[in-house]
């Protein structure tokens, strides 16, 4: 298994346009990635990815931290590819 953690830079969180966008980009990793949100240091229960609801459901707000894992071969370029993203602003 590999996993990061990232923050969220999007001004409304893991809402909307940006849920829709890491969606898509989830969907289209040769692995399957889960998120989480992490409350005091410790992951909360991680959600498909590629589901907008499973994200907008997460509650992660600008600045929350996230966390990224996926198993298999491709699992380390399809977590650091929604890490990226995730990363940035995606409001702009």
């Amino acid at each position: 298994m590999y996993q990061r953690r990232t923050l969220v830079a999007s001004a409304v969180g893991l809402h909307a346009r940006p849920a829709g966008l890491v969606a898509k980009t989830a969907a289209g990793q040769p692995a399957k990635v889960r998120i989480a949100k992490i409350v005091g240091g410790v992951a909360g229960e991680p959600v498909d990815a590629a589901s907008v609801l499973g994200l907008m459901t997460l509650g992660a707000g600008h600045g929350d931290e996230v966390e990224l894992t996926a198993d298999g071969d491709a699992a380390q370029v399809s977590v650091d590819a929604l890490a990226e993203l995730i990363a940035r602003d995606l409001d702009a």
